[in-house]
């Protein structure tokens, strides 16, 4: 990869994203877009253009001046968001996607990133250690989303020689950039009400258990698979990943090793029937086996990591 676009690229990944490619990359060879005008101070210092996944004439406009010769495209919205408005969630995440295929097919970019989800299993799925090759019958529009992505990505892998890689995302917690409305939220939420309140109201229930990935581990997996060797890998846009599965009281467990003042309680509300549809844990073997994927972190290490960085944010009055 020699010059990179990011759409989507102020959201929860996308943020940290663009800001490890800008690092390994250059400045100069990233170009962050997003719908919002408001930058992060994070991503003051980096070539950004607001940009609607929508507007086929922006999208190409921003290709033909910038000449990519790589896409994340990271703009979607999410299970929750998702639920609240259905017809507009495929919109997005079913158009943008499209526009961004097909304008990569007519201007021969080289590799395309299509991140899917854990929201692609539902209905018969095993719960348990899901396999890679499963039951795809989601419960929500998001979820449909990512499956008909998978499909599309085959289509357009198969059809245009077009180079696309995805992975399956957990849920995904950041001590740098708030969650956009995802069911997972709350492994986010619940450290922020740590260190400034010392308890949280969880929308799940105790023993809701979920596949769970801190975003250092994320990133470094987003941009691994990307800088694969194509022909080791058998899968391309639908690569399983897990770091660590937990539910509310366990993560509220290793938060009290640090807090030990704090204080959970359980309110669950309508995510609870879509986290109830998602694995407990994933088999992501494939994805081990044809690039090298490893985590790094595990539960502890990722909530000692996430109180410090938080409680040095909270001490400085940024959160």
């Amino acid at each position: 990869m020699k010059k990179i676009l990011v759409t989507g690229g102020l959201g929860q990944i996308g943020t940290e994203l663009s800001i490890e490619l800008c690092k390994r990359y250059g400045n100069d060879n990233v170009l962050i877009t997003d719908i919002s005008d408001e930058i992060p101070q994070s991503l003051s210092n980096v070539a950004y253009q607001s940009l609607d996944v929508l507007d086929r004439a922006s999208i190409e406009n921003i290709i033909i001046n910038f000449k990519p010769d790589a896409i994340f495209h990271m703009a979607a919205i999410l299970s929750a968001t998702g639920e609240s408005d259905p017809v507009f969630c495929w919109n997005v995440n079913m158009n943008g996607t499209l526009n961004i295929l097909d304008l990569s097919v007519k201007h021969k970019i080289e590799k395309i990133f299509l991140p899917s989800s854990i929201a692609v299993w539902g209905h018969g799925a095993p719960l348990i250690n899901t396999p890679q090759e499963s039951i795809l019958k989601p419960t929500t529009m998001y979820g449909v989303t990512k499956v008909a992505g998978e499909v599309l990505s085959d289509y357009f892998f198969d059809k245009y020689k077009l180079d696309i890689r995805g992975i399956r995302y957990p849920g995904i917690i950041s001590s740098e950039t708030l969650p956009g409305g995802g069911t997972t939220d709350y492994a986010v939420e619940i450290f922020y009400e740590a260190v400034k309140y010392k308890k949280y109201t969880c929308f799940l229930n105790e023993d809701s258990t979920l596949p769970m990935m801190y975003m250092p581990d994320c990133i470094d997996a987003t941009i691994g698979l990307m800088e694969a060797n194509l022909e080791r890998l058998k899968h391309h846009s639908d690569f399983n990943l897990s770091a660590m599965s937990f539910n509310p009281a366990e993560l509220a467990v290793a938060i009290k090793k640090i807090i030990p003042e704090f204080i959970i309680e359980y309110k669950p509300d309508f995510r609870q029937e879509i986290a109830n549809s998602w694995p407990r844990s994933i088999d992501d073997s494939a994805a081990r086996r044809e690039w090298d994927w490893s985590p790094k972190y595990d539960i502890d290490m990722m909530s000692e990591n996430m109180i410090e960085k938080l409680t040095a944010k909270h001490n400085k009055g940024l959160i």
